[in-house]
């Protein structure tokens, strides 16, 4: 008697592969300024360390250029804490001024799977804009615009 089969045929792509899932989702366009606040001698720092690394790769910061992200490093023993102040549209949306994370006993994962819940969410939708076609790209796609003159025949 054998024992039915239960489980993946391969293994997980493990918890890097998983983080730069999430950060293919992170969208900052609700967020105007990051403040990281953390004790760099306190014991469970480091997922706090990463995740600024994270926010500063240059991916997540062309999603909002104007976005801010300040390290603000106190020597204190207080609690390590991430403050997302948002935009005017992003605020009336949450009905909230700033999204505040304690993470101090979060991991680098956690912690992006709690911004793209809770603040990649309040970003607004993209506008569609429409591209200005130049002659010469008009002429290329062979929609007129200057393009050939019929001859006439005496």
């Amino acid at each position: 008697m054998s024992i039915p089969f239960s489980g993946t045929l391969r293994r997980s792509g493990g918890i890097v592969s998983a983080i730069g899932k999430q950060l293919k989702s992170v969208n900052l366009k609700g967020v105007k300024r990051i403040t990281v606040q953390f004790d760099p001698f306190a014991e469970n720092v480091k997922a706090t360390r990463e995740f600024l690394f994270l926010l500063s790769t240059p991916k997540v910061s062309q999603s909002n250029p104007k976005c801010i992200v300040k390290p603000d490093i106190v020597c204190d023993r207080s609690p390590a804490v991430i403050k997302f102040s948002l935009i005017d549209s992003a605020q009336e949306q949450a009905k909230v001024k700033e999204i505040r994370f304690n993470s101090d006993n979060l991991n680098t994962l956690e912690l992006l799977q709690l911004l793209n819940k809770h603040v990649s969410t309040l970003a607004p939708p993209e506008e569609i804009v429409k591209k200005v076609l130049t002659k010469a790209e008009k002429q290329k796609l062979g929609s007129g615009a200057g393009g050939k003159k019929a001859i006439k025949k005496k």
